[in-house]
């Protein structure tokens, strides 16, 4: 699979107070077109679970939305409608299957798995969501923002049972999060993709400083990782641009 995600900066009109900003870090607005991946070869197969990790504004997102849209039979979990019934019944599978999939996304307790979604905390409905997809049974379930929600020891155990879930049942994983939580959930044989700074746009800021193009490079995996086909992680990171804020 071969990734090219970009956007372009739009025309603005410069207001009183965007001016004063441009002003006192001698600055202009951002014109031409942002790459966050030219040409990116993502060897993505059936099956896999993917975690794109970055900070926060990197493009993990923008990049997992991308590989979604040249994958087949992919559920965004954020589209799912989670009704009023009861979660056990929710759940289009017979009973023993649902409370499978349920205690595998961290809702095993019986008192959580008889009650309704409007009775849960975020950090459960997220998790009744990734039940609900599994129970969808696509081919692969995206799931922007995975565990940002948990705690780090539910984290570890949701992200786990996932690995498992893929592996028993064939369903590919599309996640998104942060570094800080993918450093806690221990991704195995991570792919590393760091952008880097490679060419400049057309635009020129106040000061005479032009902004940064740039895109991701992405290592090949070793043949060991090929067959393994474990958990590749791309880390996403901000270009350092010139004429930015401090």
């Amino acid at each position: 699979m071969k990734l090219f995600v970009s956007y372009d900066f739009l025309p603005k009109h410069s207001g009183t107070q965007a001016a004063v900003v441009m002003d006192h870090f001698g600055i202009g607005f951002e014109t031409g077109q942002h790459v966050i991946a030219d040409d990116l070869e993502l060897p993505v197969e059936p099956g896999d679970v993917v975690c794109f990790t970055g900070p926060s504004g990197s493009g993990k997102s923008s990049l997992m939305r991308a590989a979604a849209e040249s994958l087949t039979g992919v559920l965004d979990i954020d589209s799912l409608e989670l009704g009023d019934k009861i979660l056990v019944d929710t759940l289009s599978i017979p009973v023993e299957e649902s409370m499978r999939s349920l205690s595998a996304c961290g809702l095993g307790e019986a008192q959580l798995i008889l009650r309704t979604p409007a009775e849960l905390s975020d950090g459960q409905r997220y998790r009744f969501r990734l039940a609900l997809g599994l129970s969808r049974q696509p081919q692969w379930l995206l799931a922007d923002e995975f565990t940002a929600t948990l705690d780090r020891t539910l984290a570890k155990v949701v992200a786990f049972n996932i690995r498992r879930t893929a592996s028993r049942t064939g369903t590919g994983f599309l996640l998104a999060t942060t570094n800080e939580i993918a450093l806690h959930l221990r991704f195995p044989l991570p792919l590393e993709c760091r952008a880097t700074r490679i060419a400049r746009s057309s635009s020129t800021s106040a000061s005479g400083l032009q902004s940064g193009k740039s895109k991701l490079r992405c290592p090949s995996p070793s043949p060991a990782h090929q067959r393994a086909r474990l958990m590749p992680v791309l880390v996403c990171q901000p270009s350092p641009c010139s004429g930015t804020f401090p």
